[in-house]
């Protein structure tokens, strides 16, 4: 059979628009490739681990993708209070989240029990049980179906209180109007003592203790130094009674979105740092602790007899919040039995 001119002109025709289609798509597919990808991290910290943490995570990302995820980090609740924060990762307007997990209740209550009161006695302990497979499991699944992604969990430090007015004793929290974390096992426990309970993000709560409203706020030394407490407040009373842990949430649907490799990238430098970060958690903590002392502030420990009553006190919430919640006390089972191996 044969083929005119104008047939062999057609289908040569045919041909070179079938290769340009394929250049065009191969073209697009190299330049989705070669996209910087964005990866904004919040945190409610400055100067502490979370922010620090968050800071060398992303050096680490940029550097094992090769600059195809850029990262940008905003310490300080520059995105807006804790929810909001929380809200945005969610929703992917934020990819990265590195807070304490109390701040996550409003999604799945289980993400509080970490902060249940006399858990954790010392760095090490907190960061065992960090590192505790059953921890690692329960809590990196929390959230998926609210649009998160856990992928790392780790221990940055004891929580104490900063107060205007001295708390020198147990007997001196009576009354007093206290800022806690939003948690179920902190109110019960504070109550307990004679407070006032009042959730609240840490961006407000410099603003409330001096215009008076807050007496008194639950936190770690290293926010409260790295934000200049010492500016409102003078006074750390170093109660010890629960531990700050943070997770590093990813927004689920910006994770989804990326390639299979820069999403085993992210994984894994998350996960890798929440250990080998542990050494300099330790050097923020002691650095937090002089920049207290050093710009006027006080350290106060309570007596020895009353910090243990306080704690036998404070550390019965947990059982009885969770008593009658059994996802919740199932929870609480399982980083009380991580506090148990890591010991």
């Amino acid at each position: 059979m044969g083929f005119s001119k104008s047939m062999l002109g057609s289908r040569a025709a045919t041909a070179a628009g079938a290769l340009a289609v394929s250049l065009a798509l191969t073209a697009g597919s190299a330049q989705a490739q070669d996209k910087t990808i964005v990866m904004k991290i919040t945190t409610l910290t400055l100067n502490a681990a979370l922010d620090l943490y968050a800071k060398q995570l992303g050096a680490d990302i940029e550097k094992d993708t090769g600059g195809r995820i850029k990262v940008e980090v905003y310490p300080a609740s520059q995105l807006g209070s804790a929810p909001r924060q929380i809200e945005g990762t969610q929703f992917g307007a934020i990819q990265c989240a590195v807070i304490p997990p109390e701040f996550f209740v409003g999604i799945d209550e289980r993400f509080e029990v970490l902060a249940a009161p006399g858990l954790v006695t010392s760095f090490a302990q907190g960061q065992k049980i960090a590192a505790d497979p059953a921890v690692q499991k329960f809590y990196l699944g929390l959230g998926a179906d609210k649009g998160l992604h856990g992928v790392a969990v780790a221990y940055a430090e004891p929580s104490q209180v900063i107060s205007k007015n001295a708390i020198r004793h147990v007997a001196d929290f009576q009354g007093k109007k206290l800022r806690i974390f939003a948690s179920e096992f902190q109110s019960a426990a504070f109550k307990r003592l004679g407070t006032t309970p009042v959730a609240m993000s840490p961006g407000d709560v410099m603003t409330a203790i001096q215009q008076g409203s807050l007496d008194a706020s639950v936190a770690g030394v290293e926010l409260l130094s790295g934000l200049h407490f010492y500016d409102a407040a003078k006074y750390i009373t170093m109660t010890n009674h629960a531990a700050i842990f943070y997770v590093v949430e990813l927004s689920k649907k910006w994770f989804d979105s990326l390639p299979a490799d820069l999403q085993q990238i992210v994984e894994k430098d998350a996960a890798s740092l929440s250990v080998s970060f542990n050494p300099r958690a330790i050097e923020i903590e002691n650095r937090a602790i002089k920049a207290w002392t050093d710009n006027g502030g006080e350290l106060i420990n309570l007596p020895a007899d009353e910090q243990a009553s306080m704690l036998k006190t404070m550390s019965g919430a947990a059982a009885d919040v969770s008593k009658d919640k059994p996802a919740l006390a199932e929870a609480y089972k399982i980083v009380t039995d991580a506090a148990l191996r890591s010991q």
